[in-house]
């Protein structure tokens, strides 16, 4: 069952969004940020690792001048819940979880729109269900992190060395400019751009604020697809696509493999723009602009 809750009055942003929880088992909801008309076409928006809804804080207001965006929180991040224990976060169940709050939704055909690991999300989720996507949007990312073979083995192991019931430990801020000096010295972000992942995405508890997110995200992963069987399902995204790279290049995403990657999306333009990886937190405009830009 899906249901709209009041709207939300945690930041002061000029649009305020409606948030909506959207269950998909017994075991699983998700939670999503709505901004625009109900009746405007469906823009599905997918946020980076250990983020949330918040990553499009800025962004959304502008694209729902077109568009009803629905900035979805994957399993285990923002307001979404843990995965039970014993279940480790998959690449591949992400990308299951959010064609069902898809289904759950009712959206028959729309544009999908990711940032980082939503925009590897977002890849395999256009590859897989070619005929519901009308166009693909990606920031700072093309497919999943991939595997050359040279670390499998070691990754494979340090992945079962660590700790099975959790990640790292959850810190307990005592205010919530204290979280935002965290976040900016882990991310580079500047305190004002962080401050809306940040409010989203803390807890109040005794003694002060701890991160919603499941602490196992941040366990190292078994197991990554391989990097033959990455291109082979971006050769399958039909939808006409978009890629945003930022300037100077973020180290996890070199030139040449994303060149590489792009070369075998058969719609694709790819655009460079200065800034961090967080572009549309630094340049919503901007961002906004390339997006409407690349409809006409």
């Amino acid at each position: 069952m899906l249901s709209e809750q009041s709207v939300v009055n945690e930041r002061t942003h000029s649009e305020a969004p409606i948030e909506q929880r959207i269950t998909l088992s017994h075991h699983l909801s998700l939670t999503a940020l709505i901004w625009g008309d109900a009746s405007a076409p469906p823009l599905l928006a997918l946020h980076g690792w250990l983020d949330n809804a918040g990553s499009y804080a800025f962004l959304a207001p502008k694209l729902a001048e077109r568009f009803r965006v629905i900035a979805l929180e994957l399993p285990g991040h923002g307001h979404s819940s843990h995965l039970p224990a014993g279940i480790s976060y998959h690449y591949i169940d992400y990308v299951s979880a959010v064609l069902s709050a898809a289904d759950a939704l009712g959206l028959e055909r729309y544009t999908l729109l990711g940032h980082s690991l939503g925009a590897g999300i977002a890849s395999l989720a256009a590859a897989a269900t070619p005929q519901r996507i009308d166009r693909l949007f990606l920031i700072e990312g093309l497919g999943p992190l991939g595997d050359d073979g040279s670390n499998t083995l070691q990754r494979f192991r340090d992945a079962y060395a660590a700790p099975a019931a959790s990640g790292k430990s959850l810190r307990l801020f005592a205010n919530v400019d204290q979280a935002i000096s965290a976040r900016t010295l882990a991310s580079g972000l500047r305190a004002d751009l962080a401050q809306p992942i940040v409010e989203r995405g803390l807890a109040h508890v005794e003694g002060g604020y701890r991160w919603r997110s499941d602490p196992r995200l941040t366990r190292p992963s078994a197991m990554r697809l391989a990097e033959g069987q990455i291109r082979a399902l971006l050769a399958g995204i039909e939808a006409p696509s978009s890629l945003l790279l930022s300037t100077p290049v973020t180290p996890y995403l070199p030139s040449a493999m994303m060149e590489a990657r792009a070369q075998l999306v058969p719609r694709i333009a790819v655009t460079h723009m200065e800034g961090g990886h967080h572009l549309q937190l630094e340049h919503p405009d901007t961002v906004a602009d390339w997006l409407f830009g690349c409809l006409s």
